[in-house]
């Protein structure tokens, strides 16, 4: 999306052109002109700074709602208080997939862990378009599937692993998948990492000296530095 100017005010925004928008090629690519500028004039943006809640577990959900830039997790909270988080959320996904076809109440807790940009389009023009344009069903359903279906197996991949297995797995996560370069700078804290893979604080912090230690990373506060690449695959990969 082309932002033509951004209001100092949090989560305020001016208009901007959906037709010009990198959401449209990989959600919207098969609805029609005038289906996009209805779209246009419906949606909203919202700024949201590091650490704010985007929505809470059982809130009513009435939008889709696609990270355009930043990211966020999704994460739930137990009984006794602890955390899990269930996956992080980089531009372009669209973040309420798993409540589109469900009672519309959020199933999950959404956190903002990089300042983000996200907007939001009304959920009963997803239901009319949906019923008035197939192949956009069509479409749109296969990537709820998808979203479903990534959770699913990045959890059972986790769960899979060794300690070590687990967090070279979150390192190559972001290095690869999020930030796309060796040296990038943690969003999330020890104590999140631990909440990512199921483990303690403890066991990470000692996890991640045993790799500065390996030679397999570069630690400074919270940047990181893969020097090992290749090494840190084959762990995540085999851990």
């Amino acid at each position: 999306i082309v932002m033509e100017e951004k209001k100092n005010s949090i989560n305020q925004f001016n208009k901007c052109e959906c037709k010009d928008c990198v959401i449209r090629s990989l959600y919207f690519a098969n609805i029609r002109q005038h289906e996009v500028e209805s779209l246009c004039q419906l949606k909203k943006e919202k700024y949201y700074k590091k650490g704010e809640v985007v929505f809470k577990s059982n809130e009513e959900i009435d939008s889709l709602i696609y990270l355009k830039s930043g990211l966020v997790k999704y994460f739930t909270v137990f009984p006794d208080g602890k955390n899990q988080i269930i996956t992080i959320s980089k531009p372009f996904d669209t973040i309420s997939l798993l409540t589109v076809f469900n009672e519309k109440k959020s199933l999950y807790n959404l956190t903002a862990i990089e300042d983000s940009e996200i907007c939001f389009i009304p959920l009963n023009h997803i239901d009319k378009l949906v019923q008035s344009n197939g192949d956009f069903a069509k479409d749109f359903v296969s990537k709820v599937i998808k979203a479903s279906n990534d959770v699913i197996e990045r959890l059972m991949t986790i769960n899979s692993k060794n300690l070590r297995g687990r967090i070279a797995f979150v390192l190559f996560e972001f290095s690869e998948n999020i930030y796309k370069k060796s040296i990038f700078e943690l969003p999330v804290s020890r104590k999140e990492i631990g909440e990512m893979i199921g483990m303690t604080t403890e066991n990470v912090i000692r996890t991640l000296s045993e790799f500065r230690k390996e030679k397999l990373i570069r630690i400074n506060g919270k940047e990181i530095e893969i020097l090992e690449k290749e090494r840190l695959k084959k762990i995540a990969l085999y851990g």
